[in-house]
């Protein structure tokens, strides 16, 4: 039998027990509570603010007059401003650009590809021993520094150059695979930038004394993004931009006579109508570049075995749809050689006089509108090419339409 006083105490000792468990149990539960409260916010946090900045930045990029691709041409514009691109003194120059670091040469191996690397030098010799230019009066430019080339290319792509093997694909030369970087920069880059160096200083030669040529460039397959066929750099883009800022050039045409397709300024300049492109060339031999065949303003095609006559027929119409079209205040003459015939690459079939007075055609197209002009010598895969370039060169010469005496009062 057991005592009332002892009966009370085990009954209230069992509810003070139970209020124990369920005070346990409660803060357990707050606590699993609170646990999984602050495992939440760390999880949801980042991405609240991601998507919270994803709305500030889109907000921002529309209203605000500094989005990113405002901010990305300012910083175009402040490379091109610093530059020292457009330093070199030509006062006292003739308008005609050429290095001898132009010339690639490095123990043979240049000749794995048939494009003739050495071609530069000798336009200017046969023009020098023939007494139509003074070797003191060539202009030597600048290297196109890291942050000129950043004005058109990503630093992805200029990254990418310091792999040998990009560069050997983009020079189709095997062998460049295999060299150290070091000495693939010195001997193929290098005269490479110099070359873009040239064909920016000649925006700036031809807006003051009305044409200029460099000997080089025309490296007209390399876009901001890409190389190929021999085109490292994008001169011919560089120097558009260039223009723009430096030289007050609003309005560019680019005339592009080289038997393959321009496919690089195709892709840079596609959509920008301060850019107008006509390009004539052969739509069967490389690149192949479907894409940049539709930012084409005019498209000429001239097939494999195009004759003399028929080319610079064809050539006429281009010019004369060209004129009624657009009204330039510089034109990019690209005057590739590889339409010769007999070229290995170009498969066309334009005699070397044909090629002479294509040239002819151009500057005078430019001549009777009083239109700057700058002549880059691009393509041209047979050793005859530095003779044909020199002869058209003396041709334009002897038919008043440049001056390559020392300094001309004037404009052409």
């Amino acid at each position: 039998m057991t005592s009332p006083s002892l009966s009370l105490s085990h009954e209230l000792f069992s509810k003070l027990r139970t209020h124990l468990v369920i005070a346990k149990t409660t803060e357990s539960t707050r606590n699993l509570c609170k646990s999984t409260l602050y495992l939440f916010l760390a999880i949801a946090t980042p991405f609240i603010a991601y998507r919270g900045y994803q709305s500030f930045t889109m907000f921002w990029s529309s209203s605000s007059p500094y989005s990113p691709k405002t901010d990305a041409e300012s910083l175009r514009r402040q490379r091109v401003s610093s530059s020292k691109l457009h330093d070199p003194d030509v006062s006292s120059k003739a308008p005609v650009i050429y290095s001898s670091y132009y010339d690639i040469s490095f123990l043979g191996i240049e000749k794995l590809h048939p494009f003739d690397s050495s071609k530069w030098g000798r336009i200017c010799q046969f023009l020098i021993s023939e007494g139509y230019l003074e070797k003191s009066s060539i202009v030597e430019p600048l290297e196109a520094s890291t942050e000129d080339l950043l004005v058109v290319h990503t630093e992805a792509y200029l990254n990418s150059l310091k792999n040998s093997l990009t560069v050997a694909k983009i020079t189709e030369v095997a062998p460049v695979a295999m060299l150290p970087n070091w000495l693939v920069q010195m001997k193929v880059l290098y005269p490479f930038r110099r070359q873009v160096g040239g064909t920016v200083l000649a925006a700036k030669f031809a807006k003051e004394r009305g044409w200029a040529i460099n000997v080089g460039g025309g490296f007209h397959h390399c876009s901001g993004g890409r190389g190929g066929g021999f085109c490292a750099y994008a001169d011919i883009s560089l120097c558009i931009h260039f223009a723009f800022v430096r030289s007050n050039i609003s309005r560019v045409m680019i005339i592009d006579l080289d038997a393959h397709q321009g496919n690089g300024h195709e892709m840079d300049f596609g959509n920008d109508e301060r850019v107008y492109i006509l390009d004539m060339y052969n739509p069967g031999i490389y690149p192949f570049d479907m894409t940049a065949r539709n930012y084409i303003n005019q498209k000429v095609e001239v097939v494999t075995g195009t004759t003399t006559d028929e080319y610079l027929k064809q050539l006429d119409k281009a010019l004369a749809v060209a004129g009624s079209s657009f009204a330039p205040e510089l034109i990019i003459y690209n005057a590739g050689t590889d339409i010769l015939d007999g070229d290995p690459l170009g498969g066309l079939k334009v005699s070397p006089d044909g090629v002479v007075r294509r040239d002819e055609k151009v500057f005078r197209f430019a001549r009777e509108r009083s239109i700057p002009i700058v002549m880059v010598t691009s393509g041209g895969y047979m050793k005859t090419s530095a003779r044909v370039i020199a002869n058209s060169i003396i041709n334009l010469s002897k038919k008043g339409l440049i001056d390559t005496s020392v300094r001309s009062s004037g404009r052409r």
